[in-house]
């Protein structure tokens, strides 16, 4: 369903803004991309009478990641399989877009598309992620201080107070912005906390306490972080309009958050859990 406030747009228009916010940045846009973007979007009267339009029938969902096991040591499938792919709806369910996962053997994988089937429409183009070749790198980080006891976070406290000083940072942010939680995407690792308080996962299945399998985030590195998490960025990766930072895939949750993909360890094929903090 969309709604008249944000109108779908084609995965194919997307692709195109994007290109042409590339390609003038640093200079203005000419005539002809203005008209191309006016086509795109066109100027709208304010107020907008809300409206509904369906689509009939299915509507393909969007790749969003394709992981080996051999490439991502924390990936953790299942017995006999080897790689994960994650795809996603192009429309809101409700305020993220539903995932599914598919926990596959590669050598099992033949036939393949040369074209994969598109959705006619994209709700928004944070929806539609940007290819992107992955370079995993494994790092190590902690439990957001919202999981730690009252001590331990006095002793973090005390600790990063002469740290805080010499990056000029506030010592009461400087274990959750250097340290606990690496932003970006990644595999495994520990939630961020930053719009609700930590809370436990039990898998709907068994009970088991589910664990992060993966996160999907709008921004590869934080606001004040430092250069602690500072990614290298590749030649025209991002950033693209309504983003702020280095985004190389595109990707926006909510205003700016991070969708964390749940897992049951006992049995990753349980039905996982979305939450986006």
């Amino acid at each position: 369903m969309v709604d008249g406030i944000n109108p779908a747009q084609s995965p194919a228009d997307l692709r195109l803004e994007r290109r042409i916010f590339a390609a003038s940045h640093g200079r203005d846009l000419t005539p002809e991309e203005r008209e191309t973007l006016e086509r795109i979007r066109p100027p709208r009267p304010y107020p907008v009478r809300l409206a509904v339009q369906a689509y009939d029938g299915p509507i393909a969902m969007l790749p969003v990641a394709q992981l080996y096991a051999r490439d991502v040591p924390a990936l953790s499938p299942p017995q006999g399989k080897d790689l994960l792919q994650v795809l996603w709806c192009p429309f809101d369910h409700p305020i993220m877009p539903r995932t599914l996962l598919f926990w596959r053997s590669a050598a099992a994988v033949t036939d393949i598309l040369d074209t994969p089937p598109e959705p006619p429409a994209v709700q928004f183009d944070g929806y539609l992620p940007e290819p992107c070749v992955l370079e995993p790198e494994q790092i190590t980080e902690y439990p957001d201080h919202l999981e730690l006891s009252e001590e331990l976070r006095e002793q973090l406290k005390r600790w990063s107070v002469p740290q805080a000083a010499e990056e000029d940072m506030d010592p009461d942010t400087y274990y959750d912005c250097v340290l606990s939680n690496a932003p970006g995407w990644k595999v495994g690792g520990w939630p961020a906390w930053n719009s609700t308080d930590p809370s436990s996962q039990p898998c709907a299945e068994c009970g088991t306490g589910m664990e992060v399998l993966m996160t999907v985030a709008t921004f590869e590195e934080g606001d004040d972080a430092g250069n602690s998490w500072s990614p290298h960025p590749h030649p025209g990766a991002g950033p693209y309009p309504g983003h702020r930072g280095y985004n190389a895939t595109g990707v926006q949750i909510g205003s700016g958050y991070r969708q964390h993909l749940f897992v049951c360890p006992a049995e990753p094929e349980h039905p996982h859990i979305e939450l986006m903090t």
